[in-house]
């Protein structure tokens, strides 16, 4: 008996080994196969060519699988234990698209060394809608399996607002733990210098804190079109993908001032300018996703 990374390997009946403690098993020429049990998630294991994961569960433990070498890019990924956590089978092939991984009728036969074409995810996704309508969810899901995020803050951490700060937490508490996280307002800069996805959340808050920093409520605006211009452009250039969250405000109530008003129009204008960039748009209403 020997071991792998303190996974010992112990020889079983037809050239068979397991490991990773009885949850992978090794066959007699040499393809892995890892099942990944609910609430726990074996890194520190070899390459495998089958993963077996309850990804409703958590898809973000796949994300942590492909941050360890576990999970490469010949790495078939499996779903088990699906059930009424999702609500219909097209939702759930949508998600494990958007995962890297698929379902199986009972008593396939999967061939490990013919893994499926993989699908190049969508380089710039603009996701719209209104307040709670599960933007800001179907965003996180859309990265939930990535080894790698930078998500990108673009709004004030709320200090001296419980609500907000309420808010805020929430949104922290709901992303993987392994995510990066950058406050800034310097928005294009980050698009430009991506070294790993992106998700923005949102462009509505960063629009208004662009307002704020140059005075453009009352003021000169000047500066705030040369700010949206200079995000247009990044966002057009992106190398990584990015998926970014914004308010659809067309269909609200006028605001009350001229600033309000003008600010609506450049939200909607930069979210107009944004989805003819994108090779992905999609309204989200109710938690219900409508491609656009």
């Amino acid at each position: 008996m020997d071991g792998v990374a303190g996974f010992p390997f112990r020889d079983l009946p037809g050239g068979h080994r397991s490991f990773a403690g009885g949850h992978g098993l090794t066959g007699p020429d040499g393809a892995r196969l890892l099942y990944v049990p609910a609430g726990r998630t074996p890194l520190d294991v070899p390459a495998c060519d089958l993963v077996l994961a309850d990804l409703l569960d958590g898809p973000e433990r796949l994300g942590l699988l492909r941050r360890a070498g576990v999970v490469g890019e010949r790495t078939q990924v499996v779903a088990v234990g699906v059930d009424h956590r999702v609500r219909s089978e097209e939702e759930l092939a949508r998600r494990l698209a958007l995962w890297g991984a698929r379902a199986v009728p009972d008593g396939t036969t999967i061939d490990t060394g013919r893994p499926p074409p993989l699908v190049a995810p969508p380089r710039r996704t603009l996701l719209l809608g209104g307040s709670r309508s599960g933007k800001s969810a179907e965003a996180e899901l859309r990265l939930a399996a990535e080894p790698y995020v930078t998500y990108v803050a673009t709004g004030p951490r709320g200090e001296g607002d419980a609500e907000w700060a309420a808010r805020v937490r929430a949104h922290r508490e709901r992303r993987p733990g392994h995510w990066e996280t950058l406050e800034t307002v310097d928005l294009a800069r980050a698009v430009r210098e991506a070294t790993t996805p992106l998700l923005v959340d949102g462009l509505g808050t960063w629009l208004a804190a662009v307002f704020d920093e140059h005075g453009a409520w009352e003021g000169d605006r000047a500066p705030v079109w040369r700010r949206c211009d200079e995000l247009v452009r990044a966002w057009r250039d992106a190398a990584r993908p990015i998926v970014a969250v914004s308010d659809e405000v067309g269909m609200g109530v006028v605001p009350a001032t001229a600033g309000g008003r003008t600010f609506r129009d450049a939200l909607g204008r930069l979210n107009e300018r944004l989805a003819a960039e994108s090779e992905d748009v999609a309204l989200v209403v109710a938690g219900r996703l409508l491609p656009l």
